[in-house]
């Protein structure tokens, strides 16, 4: 993963709200998700197997992006492998080392920190509304944003993608992610040349994009 857009995760992790449009029909909520005792407990110790690290790394993956609203029991085993790594962002480096799901939802996240960051930038508000008025959505946005353009535009697209994710949606997820670093990618080309802060955005979302697709899985 491109370390420029690790950067920008610092933990200082935005709430996001339940959104019951996610939840897919049956879904017993997040009491059903949770990291296997044992493994976490190994790991903590710095005793776990390469074969069983890969297994937490998978569990840690699916838990993750439903962090918003896990039972105490979820949020404490989570607790055990995030104190052990030194943090938010260790823990997204960690699962980048382990492919599949693991490698996937880190950079997925690391996007969504990225787009919660940039969301409170003026001038990259600006920007993106005045991209919106020279050309229109990709496809995969057009039903995901409002019309207006606002602070919350880039972080609307953050926790669509953690719904996705947190509903075991990550090919779907996958396609916002890939559309939406895409799309901003192209929006310095259109703003002022004196936007350093738009600039640095769109070269970040690049680099996501890159990193997004070479993580994806292959048909």
């Amino acid at each position: 993963m491109h370390e420029k857009p690790l950067s920008r995760v610092t933990g200082r992790l935005r709430r996001r709200l339940r959104n019951e449009a996610h939840d897919p029909p049956g879904d017993p909520g997040p009491d059903a998700f949770g990291l296997d005792q044992y493994l976490a407990n190994r790991f903590e110790d710095g005793a776990l197997a390469p074969e069983d690290e890969a297994r937490l790394a998978e569990e840690v993956a699916t838990l993750l992006p439903r962090r918003w609203s896990l039972s105490p029991r979820a949020e404490e085993r989570l607790s055990q492998v995030n104190d052990r790594l030194g943090g938010y962002r260790q823990v997204l480096e960690w699962l980048d080392g382990h492919p599949g799901l693991p490698r996937l939802t880190a950079r997925l996240l690391v996007l969504t920190e990225n787009l919660d960051h940039f969301g409170e930038n003026t001038a990259v508000v600006d920007a993106v509304r005045a991209q919106r008025g020279r050309s229109p959505l990709p496809a995969e946005l057009r039903d995901v944003l409002p019309p207006a353009t606002d602070e919350e535009t880039l972080p609307d697209i953050a926790q669509r993608l953690e719904g996705l994710l947190g509903d075991r949606r990550s090919e779907d997820a996958t396609r916002l992610a890939l559309a939406t670093t895409e799309w901003l990618g192209g929006v310095a080309r259109g703003a002022a040349p004196d936007s350093p802060e738009v600039t640095e955005m769109s070269e970040l979302m690049s680099h996501l994009h890159t990193d997004i697709a070479q993580a994806a899985p292959t048909a």
